[in-house]
């Protein structure tokens, strides 16, 4: 019997920042277990970045995006569990449509819930993309 090989995936993952401060929750999911991530998630057929971005925050905290920008683009593949996984995933600054809008936490059991945290005191320990961005150096925010 021939074993197939895993397919690639593509997820939108999400800067949505406010002031100096980006959204990120504790992930509740088989990658990344008790990491702090930021929203994001699969892209679906015949969407663009865009519309993913919006639906996956709308999803995950209730919150409507506003305008959003193309930053980077990583190509990540999983080996450290039993499931090995490859994703494409496109990173996209945002702002929210209403800055007052508050997160909630619509899907408890993937996420332990979302907060602001200031980029130059982010906690611990961070998804190991996000992470590696960070130590490269990477920095969300439009430059002045």
């Amino acid at each position: 019997m021939e074993e197939t090989q895993p397919v690639p995936r593509v997820g939108v993952v999400l800067f949505v920042l406010k002031g100096k401060s980006v959204l990120l929750g504790r992930r509740r999911a088989s990658i990344g277990e008790s990491t702090f991530a930021l929203p994001g998630g699969h892209l679906e057929f015949g969407e663009s970045f865009e519309e993913c971005g919006a639906r996956e925050l709308m999803e995950e905290t209730g919150l409507e995006m506003g305008k959003a920008d193309f930053l980077t683009v990583t190509n990540k593949v999983f080996l450290d569990k039993s499931k090995h996984c490859h994703y494409v995933i496109v990173f996209l600054r945002a702002v929210l449509a209403d800055p007052n809008q508050v997160p909630q936490n619509p899907e408890p059991d993937k996420c332990d819930g979302w907060d602001w945290y200031d980029w130059d005191n982010l906690p611990q320990p961070l998804f190991s993309t996000l992470d590696e961005m960070v130590r490269s150096g990477f920095n969300p925010f439009p430059s002045t």
